[in-house]
């Protein structure tokens, strides 16, 4: 693993790497140690590994500072600049971000390195979620086939807005593309405008094994394993709008910018904001539930995918606010999911929602 250990980071005279892994840590004492093993533990020569303390007031940089890594310590400016910081340090065309609280697998560096060439813009992988000891607790996140699309995924963006991405740790991204992060002042989130973005600049390479795990706790930034927050909601629908306000900015070169859907009419700010009338005691409207699905049913979900939010939605609809907000706990619950646990869930035989984990709310 090229790189040497120093406060303030320090370069080494040796090959340009072929991939990036940053790490940016704040606060995360706990963890961030396995995260550094997971990457140097691979031995590769040519991925380069970058740890940013970003202003950390419990005992991270002591840890961080144990590894033979290029470490670097600043004041705390939130993990979108901090990334960006990183990205300057290295030479490495393509970059990892790696949450300081998840982990590679072993042998995942040699899969993702052997899969990148200079037309891949994204290259994505599910994460196997566990708890906060590590323990596998569910499914994969998400469930990704494999493939390299050459331009339809693009096409999914510009008319729905999204498309089935990684959280933060499942994605690689080419390192031009992160120019992008300096103008995403809006957010301090890494992973919004790059996923967004990166089908118009270049291949998605899709893998369908777990290359990482991402670890559920209460601190999660993405929300999962945090109770439901309707003030996090409110929050996520203006970083939706002013995302898709930079991608249409980023899209006016190309003459695309006009063809991109109003984030008002997505599927994910019309899920978000049938889920805030929920939490805010409100009933759920029926005319936003039938934009919504539409829009779904407009998708390449599976069928059986499409009747199972159907029937979720018509019950959010129609059930009293106490059972809607324990089925919304539900489905948004990171462990496994079934129709007979809704069914306990909306006649309350579950937790309730201030005490469900929420799922990931930066799923693109």
């Amino acid at each position: 693993m090229t790189g040497t250990e120093g406060e303030y980071g320090s370069t080494q005279n040796v090959p340009r790497p072929r991939l990036a892994v940053i790490i940016t840590c704040w606060n995360y004492a706990d963890y961030v140690d396995e995260a550094i093993r997971s990457v140097l533990d691979q031995n590769r020569e040519d991925c380069e590994l970058i740890v940013v303390d970003d202003g950390s007031t419990d005992a991270s940089w002591d840890r961080i500072r144990h590894h033979p890594v290029s470490a670097y310590r600043i004041e705390n400016c939130g993990q979108r600049a901090a990334c960006a910081f990183a990205v300057t340090k290295t030479r490495a065309p393509f970059v990892l971000f790696l949450d300081a609280d998840d982990v590679l697998v072993p042998g995942s560096l040699a899969t993702i390195i052997s899969k990148l060439d200079d037309s891949v813009a994204k290259l994505q992988f599910p994460l196997s979620r566990t708890d906060r000891d590590g323990v596998i607790i569910g499914d994969p996140v998400p469930r990704l086939n494999a493939f390299r699309d050459t331009g339809s995924i693009a096409r999914d963006v510009l008319r729905h807005g999204t498309y089935k991405s990684p959280p933060t740790s499942g994605n690689v991204f080419r390192r031009d593309l992160c120019a992008m992060l300096d103008d995403a002042d809006y957010e301090r989130a890494v992973d919004g405008i790059l996923i967004f973005a990166a089908p118009f600049f270049g291949d998605i390479v899709s893998l369908a094994d777990p290359l990482g795990r991402y670890r559920v706790h209460d601190r999660n930034e993405s929300g999962l394993g945090r109770a439901l927050d309707a003030q996090v909601l409110r929050r996520e629908l203006t970083r939706h709008v002013e995302r898709m306000a930079h991608l249409r900015r980023v899209l006016a070169p190309q003459g695309r910018a006009g063809k991109l859907v109003d984030p008002q009419n997505t599927p994910f700010f019309l899920e978000r904001t049938i889920y805030l009338a929920i939490l805010s005691g409100q009933r759920v409207r029926p005319t936003i539930v039938g934009r919504l699905l539409r829009k779904i049913y407009t998708t390449d979900n599976s069928l059986g995918t499409k009747c199972a939010i159907t029937i979720f939605l018509l019950l959010m609809t129609i059930l009293p606010n106490r059972a809607a907000r324990r089925g919304l706990s539900y489905r948004l619950t990171a462990g496994k999911r079934s129709l007979g646990g809704l069914l306990r869930a909306l006649l309350g035989d579950t937790p309730s929602s201030a005490e469900r984990p929420m799922q990931s709310s930066r799923k693109i």
